[in-house]
């Protein structure tokens, strides 16, 4: 046995989790080892290389406001920027990027390489060394040990990954890469329960076999965007991305080929995503439709490669030309990798603790797809949460926990922790319920002091958000004293601004909550001071929506309540008779750490609060009478 080298934090797995997780835990300042099936393949995009959209946007903009990486390397390396749902409330704005695959790998290869407490080693993990149910290590294919005082779980999809093509399926990861066939047995060795899942992509093709007279163009947005609060970048080279759609040729083709489709003959055996699904799967489910978009986006600025986003597939790949070549614009289309399916092993969820600590098994994390999420942000939010906490285990301190009043990375390991999932999750708006304070654009003023008090907001980052902090309210507070009145002179200004005449005296600030009202425009009649642009956002939202935003804030705090009466981890729910079976069983597995997090369980009803909250009382009044 040799004793390759021993860490305060070992984390398996290089995609999108592995990095936050590692470069969080080292900034933190503990020794950490990025253990990686292929160095080269550093936060590889397998999939569709692109960043953000509607909810993942969000995590992104909270993920950097607590001092992680994915919003500024993906603002170094992004082809194209869009805001989506402008038409909507601020709520659901969301900042999509499409980024160069290979450039985001590589700038992120480098920041990791560069990083201080960090190494990165090209190893295959095939065992955990666990002792008194706590890990103390990890031991590789070629024999070597490597002691860790936490591990962080962050391995994809290629924990006993199958390719699936037609009718081949083999043994493999992502785009070509070897799969971790003896990990699971280990898991299972110590008790964890694992779950089959699949994913696909769809074909990579060659644009210069694309005629982009027969699609529609979309541009990245005029207004260059960025995702973190620290980049400055001003100007940006877009490429566009091209819209066309399949129609009912291509629909005949993949219903006469459904035979062939391993989906349904069986070679499949995980679990697919509801939210992206197979080209095959949409014209099962929607026979109705008579047509599905798809957009065909460049992979970088260097490259030939277009992916076609919506139609992931995993038929054969005579089937997938012959599809793809009734595709307006693709007649001519030649396939430079195919699309396929993945099957792989994850783990049910709701064995982790709030902070992504497996309840069984001390100093042991798990975070990303491994979870049963899908997507790059997703994956990205839980392993700089599972860093964090990694490494604050470490060094003997308290776990981060973010509420689901916190932000999207709440709710989203709230959700996997507390309900699990029996399919790749996908986060969505529709799962925050108090999405209109979890906008994207106040993801600093929610995270930012967080980030600092566990130690990776750096002061450079800190001065910044406080000078914007101080910026807003000293402009909320102008607002609030200066009163006008109807005197002809206000009410001219009123008619030139296209607004109704005032009748009586008024704050500007309640002037600012009509409609037609900007600060650009109260700025052109009144003495006001210039603001930065994402200053006059905050101000101009906190007046618009201030009622709204009060409300919510008032749910919040009731529900804060609930969160406050922690349950004793001893209870053993099966004593306690007024809770149903069922309830009983899925406390005693989920164990949840507060009233709150018992509500939310799937299988808890109401009534069951009732006898929980009956019995927190009791106990409570127990524990004072014996002091």
């Amino acid at each position: 046995m040799f004793i390759a080298g021993s860490y305060d934090v070992i984390v398996i797995g290089s995609g999108h989790a592995g990095c936050e997780a590692a470069l969080a835990a080292a900034r933190i300042g503990c020794n950490t080892l990025l253990a990686t099936l292929n160095l080269d393949n550093i936060a590889l995009m397998p999939c569709n290389p692109s960043v953000g959209g509607p909810a993942k946007g969000h995590l992104v903009r909270e993920l950097d406001a607590l001092g992680g990486e994915m919003g500024i390397n993906s603002d170094k390396t992004s082809l194209q920027m869009r805001m989506l749902n402008v038409s909507k409330g601020p709520a659901v704005h969301a900042l999509r990027a499409q980024a160069d695959r290979k450039l985001y790998q590589a700038v992120m290869k480098e920041t990791i390489e560069n990083q201080p407490n960090l190494e990165a080693k090209q190893l295959m993990v095939d065992k955990l060394l666990v002792k008194d149910q706590a890990v103390y290590g990890i031991q590789v294919e070629t024999g070597e040990i490597y002691y860790g005082k936490s591990v962080i779980l962050a391995t994809g999809t290629y924990l006993g990954g199958k390719i699936i093509i037609g009718e081949l399926a083999y043994s493999g990861g992502p785009s070509g890469q070897r799969a971790s066939e003896k990990l699971t047995d280990s898991l299972k060795e110590f008790g964890i329960r694992i779950m089959r899942f699949k994913t696909g992509t769809p074909a990579r093709v060659d644009r210069r076999s694309l005629d982009f007279s027969k699609m529609h163009i979309q541009p990245g947005d005029e207004e260059v965007h960025n995702f973190s609060f620290m980049s400055d970048i001003e100007t940006r080279e877009q490429l566009p991305c091209w819209l066309t759609y399949t129609n009912e040729e291509t629909h005949e083709i993949i219903r006469n080929n459904l035979h062939r489709a391993p989906m349904y003959t069986g070679i499949v055996e995980g679990v697919g995503p509801r939210y992206c699904p197979s080209i095959e799967s949409k014209i099962v489910r929607f026979t109705d439709k008579q047509a599905h978009q798809l957009f065909i986006e460049p992979e970088g600025y260097n490259t030939h490669e277009m992916y076609v986003q919506g139609m992931s597939t995993s038929l054969p790949i005579d089937v997938q030309y012959e599809f793809l070549k009734t595709i307006p614009g693709m007649e001519n289309v030649k396939i430079m990798r195919p699309g396929y399916a993945i099957d792989y092993d994850c783990i049910d969820s709701t064995q982790l603790k709030p902070s992504l600590e497996f309840k069984k098994l001390t100093g042991l994390f798990s975070a990303g797809q491994i979870n049963g999420t899908s997507g790059y942000e997703e994956a990205a939010a839980q392993g700089l949460i599972a860093g964090i906490n990694a490494a604050r285990l470490v060094k003997g301190e308290e776990a981060l926990i973010l509420s689901r009043a916190d932000g999207y990375i709440g709710v989203l390991i709230d959700d996997l922790v507390t309900k699990g999932t029996n399919e790749p999750y996908r986060i969505m708006t529709s799962r925050a319920e108090y999405r209109l304070i979890l906008r994207q654009d106040n993801a600093d003023l929610r995270l930012t002091e967080k980030g600092r008090q566990i130690g990776l907001v750096m002061d450079e980052r800190y001065e910044r958000f406080i000078t914007k902090r101080d910026a807003i309210s000293a402009a909320l507070l102008t607002l609030r004293s200066m009163v006008i009145t109807p005197t002809p002179e206000t009410q001219e200004k009123m008619k030139e601004m296209g607004t109704a005449e005032l009748r009586t005296g008024i704050t500007l600030y309640d002037l600012l909550r009509r409609t037609e009202i900007s600060y650009k425009m109260l700025q052109q009649h009144f003495e006001i001071p210039d603001l930065s642009p994402g200053v006059r956002q905050q101000v101009e939202i906190s007046a618009k929506y201030d009622g709204y935003i009060s409300k919510q804030l008032e749910q919040v705090q009731r529900a804060s309540k609930l969160e406050e009466k922690l349950l004793p981890s001893t209870i053993d729910y099966t004593q306690l008779s007024g809770l149903a079976v069922e309830a009983q069983e899925k406390l005693n597995e989920i164990r949840p750490l507060s009233i709150g997090q018992a509500s939310r369980i799937s299988g808890v009803s109401p009534a069951d609060i009732g006898m929980l909250m009956v019995y927190l009382e009791q106990w409570r009044r127990k524990g004072e009478g014996e002091k």
